[in-house]
């Protein structure tokens, strides 16, 4: 999903920025895993989503892959908008902008 997600800013970007962001990419992922989702993760993603329908507070379905697939392996959620992943049970945010 990340990886999508960053892809998109890619196929988003004008032709001053598009080689730059395509680089980053490219960086992001030489540099961390690609996680699968398994049956862990997928335990996870069904505990985040009764939790967020229990608060009523809805997010979006990329999103909580991201959460359930962090959550399900101990690591962190590395985000420039952490609204998203903010009160989600059992996750640990880190902010990359201020």
């Amino acid at each position: 999903m990340s990886i999508a997600e960053l892809l998109v800013g890619v196929l988003l970007a004008d032709d001053v920025h598009r080689l730059g962001r395509q680089q980053f990419v490219d960086q992001v992922k030489d540099a961390v895993p690609i996680i699968s989702y398994d049956s862990t993760v997928a335990a996870s993603h069904a505990e985040l989503l009764l939790a967020v329908r229990q608060m009523g507070r809805p997010r979006g379905a990329h999103d909580l892959i991201i959460a359930a697939t962090a959550r399900a392996t101990q690591r962190e959620v590395v985000s420039g908008d952490a609204s998203a992943f903010e009160d989600l049970p059992g996750l640990t945010i880190r902010r990359h902008r201020s």
